[in-house]
């Protein structure tokens, strides 16, 4: 492999012609970058014949400023300046012929605060290129500079906590099932009975809008009737997810609006409505006090296979810039996709105020937030009570832990559903408190509450034995290494 820069310079640089990317000036072993560069780490699969420099250069050259042949009009430009550099090329472990490729990219070559401009450039045509077989954006290093011009979560998990007085524990919620065909009435009377049975937060799905068999206005007057009845019967303060996600903006504000007329804490919204509009509603949210939920919508699309894609890390990275509140980040235990190490890499973009290099959780590069609120990552997907230590030890303390069947197919009901896991989690939370292993000891704790709570007991002898044991396709290319002593 050569390491050296072969970038043409003078006359030779600028004749007409088809010149190699690595000649262009888009790679460059020896570049140091810049504090306020902007990095991206690309997993890189090339064609046959293409040796991994060029692919590398390939790519930084057609995410900026390249094209397949030379422009005289590069010299009316700073050039040498807004070119990427792909400036480090890895083997990618036990994966031959992929390679990981390291691009620097000025930071005047993006508009600020704009997630759809970054994205436009980082993953636009390159993704289509013909001389890769493959191509996924890993992670990137998001400079300080960068990131201070955008908002960031609008309530973040602090100011979240304090409005719903609920410390010291995750929050539960439940999605309401079935997600499509319910009318109005009796979708409202699923919510009144799982929050007053003990849950935080109950939720619309990804694909409940506007159908023919419950209008979205209908939806949100029995939801928060529903809400406030628990919130008197409790003494809790509770919400529900109503998703505002429509065809237009115009729609999205209006039923967000409606929702905080209301006295709705809490809007959602799903990935598949863009950048643009996410950032709109984030901006929206941020003006009326409410909390934004993201529903990932969509991103498996993408995001699940290793060889080619985004990174569901990086998603996470960009939501957090965007001003999103609330995100789905994976469960590990549960019927959808999530290794226990790349879930826990998700979790720490989502909450810590400075991400160090984590390779054993995908995390390639330091990344400082800047003081932007923390994001409250949801648990969601085919979880339930008889998992709540394997929860509590894979996720922590702030997040969101959601049992849609998990509460609403309760062989007692709805309410009994909502009880069952508030029990276990308190159980779990103050065997934790005591210094117990929970952990281990996980089962036994909650067959001892579910003596005194026959739906905790329930729970636990429907669902008790019920797993999804599949090999992640999404598990980190680095393992830590046990360190020997001397």
């Amino acid at each position: 492999m050569n390491q050296q820069s072969l970038t043409v310079t003078g006359k030779e640089r600028y004749r007409s012609g088809v010149m190699e990317y690595r000649k262009m000036g888009y790679w460059e072993p020896d570049y140091v970058p810049k504090d306020t560069d902007i990095i991206a780490l690309f997993r890189i699969t090339p064609q046959d014949g293409v040796d991994e420099i060029e692919a590398a250069a390939a790519v930084a050259g057609e995410s900026s400023t390249a094209t397949w042949t030379v422009v005289w009009t590069d010299r009316l430009t700073a050039a040498e300046k807004y070119r990427a550099k792909a400036y480090r090329v890895d083997p990618v472990p036990n994966a031959p012929g992929s390679f990981f490729a390291y691009i620097a990219y000025d930071l005047d070559l993006f508009e600020p605060g704009s997630i759809a401009n970054l994205t436009a450039s980082i993953i636009g045509n390159v993704f289509g290129f013909k001389p890769l077989k493959a191509l996924r954006l890993e992670d990137m290093r998001l400079p300080t500079a960068y990131v201070k011009t955008f908002q960031g979560p609008a309530t973040g998990i602090v100011v979240e906590r304090e409005r719903l007085n609920c410390f010291g524990r995750p929050l539960l919620g439940a999605t309401v099932k079935p997600k499509l065909g319910l009318s109005g009435r009796n979708y409202g009377r699923v919510v009144y009975e799982a929050l007053k049975g003990g849950l935080d937060f109950t939720k619309d799905d990804e694909n409940i809008n506007s159908q023919p068999f419950m209008h979205w206005r209908d939806r949100f007057l029995y939801c928060m009737e529903a809400v406030n009845k628990a919130q008197a019967a409790t003494g809790e303060v509770k919400g529900t997810y109503l998703n505002v996600t429509a065809g237009t903006m115009e729609d999205m504000y209006e039923r967000a609006e409606f929702a905080a007329e209301l006295g709705s804490c809490i809007v959602m919204i799903d990935l598949v409505i863009g950048y643009t509009a996410i950032q709109s509603m984030a901006k929206w949210a941020r003006r009326n006090d409410m909390i934004l939920h993201l529903h990932r919508a969509g991103h498996s699309t993408y995001t699940r296979q290793r060889i080619h894609g985004v990174s569901f890390r990086v998603i996470a990275k960009w939501m957090r810039l965007a001003g999103i509140d609330h995100i789905h980040a994976g469960t590990v235990v549960g019927k959808l996709e999530g290794d226990p190490a790349t879930t826990r890499g998700y979790y720490d973009i989502c909450r810590e105020d400075h991400n160090p290099q984590k390779l054993e959780h995908g995390i390639f590069f330091d990344q400082p937030w800047a003081s932007l609120n923390k994001m409250m990552p949801v648990a969601s997907g085919g979880i339930h009570a008889g998992q709540m230590h394997q929860l509590l030890d894979h996720l922590g303390e702030d997040v969101v832990l959601q049992f849609g069947g998990g509460t609403i197919g309760h062989p007692m009901g709805i309410q009994a559903g909502a009880t069952a896991n508030r029990v276990a989690l308190e159980a779990m939370i103050m065997a934790r408190n005591e210094g117990r292993d929970y952990l281990h000891e996980g089962p036994e704790i909650l067959a001892k509450a579910a003596q005194s709570c026959s739906p905790l007991k329930a729970a636990l002898e429907t669902w008790g034995n019920v797993a999804f044991n599949y090999e992640s396709t999404d598990a980190p290319d680095f393992a830590p290494v046990a360190s020997v002593s001397m």
